[in-house]
């Protein structure tokens, strides 16, 4: 059952019984104190007459609600309907979170979704209970709680690193969600020591999570100069509209997820901080996945062992489909050697918080110059430098805010582009949870290993019953396959923490 589709009973009992697992699901207004809760507040049950449910909490900031400053609902995982609906106000989401609305207004949000400024406000408001400046709102709320809790950054520069034009309205809007000056939700914050200098975070995540399957896998496809792995950790330089940007996330001693970021603009940060959280695939549902899977008795075994399964998302739209069809029938070292001299020859060099690193070729860099640095069939080199060349003029944009099925389409159109391809890019670039490749030989090989049919029709067949988590099944198929064990062990040069 989707939250969407819940009762209010539903709800009511899930907050009575403090269910940790729909934090950031959706919030829990009451009427007789003016706040809203996450449903795990440990404040005593309001009376039902009293309580009213909002999907966002820019909702219930509409509606006149404060956060509630003993359960801090904006400290917790974002909801995971937003990859798992296709609708125009799932895409809004994402699109909001990546900071579409602060770099260019809610008229090139409605555009990019296809409606008119004045439609997207209703409908969103009809939908969600906010229009998207007030989405947009709340979301610069919930990264400037975390940097005034979680950082030593001055207040001002916490304002713009949020997102917030002016400090003035940063003010008037932490006033007015948490009934408390950014001073003193500052002073609210533990002792612990932060690191002065640098952006250092904890990312709020749902239990269980497969850290080890997430940091292996990228480990395994981390292109040579732009990115860099370990049992632990993943870092990478990203560019961003403000200039070059590096990030390194890390699970410490306790199971956590700290993110520590070096940026050229502070503007940058909210952005970045969707991105990473959309690259771990933090706002998964994982007890609501494991507990689908595993209803099927062939993939109870591997829910079993691998509990919390994440589905890596892509940090840049454009960078993913040049890296998809670069991979495209070769292994994934192989793939990486061509990625890495690649952006040897093409990408821009930076120096980083730990080192000189490679941005990733511009669409711009590869069309032009690709054809130079690129090894293999000439058939598809013309495909990468042709859809590099799309990308670099506009012709085919693709984004996380995405219509699923218009996309496939757009990129099925290029020359050199099939359907694997295609929906890889769908899974990696949209998050959606329901995409499987029949035709992947590492999935194939998985599923023979764990019992399935291994021949495309048959397994497309059965793994129509996994609907809507055809994606996650992927990924245990992939960790079943004898060729990537590698992926879930530690490098022998590096001991993982206790």
């Amino acid at each position: 059952m989707t939250i969407a589709a819940m009762t209010f009973d539903e709800r009511y009992r899930a907050i009575d019984a403090r269910d940790a697992r729909f934090d950031g699901q959706f919030v829990t207004a009451v009427r007789s104190t003016g706040i809203y809760c996450r449903p795990s507040c440990p404040a005593r049950t309001p009376k039902p007459q009293n309580v009213t449910f909002y999907a966002t909490s820019a909702a219930a900031h509409e509606a006149g609600y404060r956060a509630c400053k003993r359960c801090l609902p904006e400290a917790t995982p974002g909801s995971p309907q937003w990859n798992l609906r296709g609708d125009v106000a799932a895409r809004a989401m994402r699109l909001i979170a990546d900071g579409v609305v602060d770099r260019e207004g809610v008229p090139a949000l409605a555009a990019r979704l296809g409606y008119s400024s004045r439609h997207l406000t209703r409908l969103l408001a009809a939908e969600l209970g906010a229009g998207p400046l007030a989405l947009a709102r709340a979301h610069r709320a919930h990264t400037a709680r975390a940097l005034l809790v979680g950082t030593d950054l001055p207040i001002a520069d916490v304002a713009f690193a949020a997102g917030f034009s002016s400090v003035r309205q940063f003010n008037d809007t932490i006033g007015e969600v948490f009934a408390l000056a950014p001073g003193q939700l500052r002073a609210r914050r533990g002792a612990a020591s932060r690191p002065s200098g640098r952006i250092e975070l904890l990312l709020p995540v749902r239990e269980p999570f497969d850290a080890v399957g997430l940091f292996g896998w990228m480990r395994a496809h981390a292109v040579p100069g732009v990115e860099s792995g370990d049992a632990e950790s993943f870092a990478r330089v990203i560019r961003l509209d403000g200039g070059p940007a590096w990030f390194e996330v890390r699970q410490d001693i306790l199971g956590r997820v700290r993110l520590r970021v070096e940026l050229a603009s502070l503007k940058d940060l909210s952005a970045l901080l969707s991105r990473v959280r959309r690259l771990l695939d933090l706002d998964a549902d994982p007890t609501a996945i494991d507990e689908a899977l595993a209803r099927h008795p062939e993939l109870a075994p591997l829910v079993a062992r691998i509990p919390g399964v994440r589905l890596p998302a892509a940090i840049d739209a454009d960078e993913m489909l040049l890296r998809a069809m670069i991979g495209q029938q070769i292994s994934v070292a192989a793939a990486r050697t061509v990625m890495g001299r690649l952006a040897a020859d093409l990408g821009e060099p930076v120096e980083t918080a730990a080192g000189r690193a490679v941005l990733f070729p511009t669409p711009e860099a590869v069309a032009e110059r690709g054809a130079d640095v690129l090894r293999g069939p000439a058939a598809r080199i013309r495909a990468i430098v042709g859809a590099a060349t799309a990308l670099a003029d506009g012709s085919l944009r693709l984004s996380a805010g995405d219509d699923a099925a218009e996309q496939r389409a757009a990129l099925l159109a290029l020359p050199g582009i099939g359907p694997w391809t295609a929906d890889y890019v769908r899974m990696r670039v949209l998050g959606h949870p329901d995409v499987f490749l029949p035709g992947d030989v590492a999935a194939r090989a998985g599923a023979a290993a764990a019992g399935l049919p291994a021949d495309p029709g048959p397994l497309t067949a059965w793994a129509a019953r996994t609907a809507p988590w055809r994606s996650y099944l992927m990924a245990h198929l992939w960790y079943a396959a004898p060729v990537t064990q590698a992926w879930r062990a530690a490098p022998a040069d590096r001991k993982v923490s206790a």
